[in-house]
């Protein structure tokens, strides 16, 4: 029997590998601020994303090129800073997307052929 504790930690290994290509993944599809972001994990049925989590892990990216900021105006309050893909950060996707199909194809078999 796998207690919820395992399950926890398991769910938290798997989102700590792929968190950064889906993060990509939703600033392909529209920019977003952080608060976006998080909103669109949730939405995505990640869970509860803290915004610690996602906060460095975009500035992570944007170091790398991967993402760039601006600043927009918000509707109420300051102005918000908005995370949108670069070329280099779709060439990215594009290849960890690659690297994800060929991954989760050996997985799945692999736990097909203990069946």
């Amino acid at each position: 029997m796998i207690v919820a504790d395992d399950a926890a930690e398991r769910q938290a290994q798997l989102l700590r590998g792929c968190l950064d290509m889906c993060l990509l993944a939703l600033l392909a599809a529209e920019p977003a601020h952080g608060y976006e972001l998080v909103r669109r994990l949730e939405t995505a049925g990640f869970g509860a994303i803290s915004y610690g989590t996602v906060y460095p892990l975009v500035t992570r990216l944007h170091r790398q090129g991967l993402v760039a900021n601006a600043l927009e105006p918000s509707p109420a309050g300051p102005p918000r800073k908005v995370y949108r893909l670069t070329d280099a950060g779709r060439d990215r996707l594009g290849a960890w997307r690659e690297q994800w199909d060929q991954f989760a194809g050996v997985v799945n078999e692999t736990l097909r052929s203990q069946l």
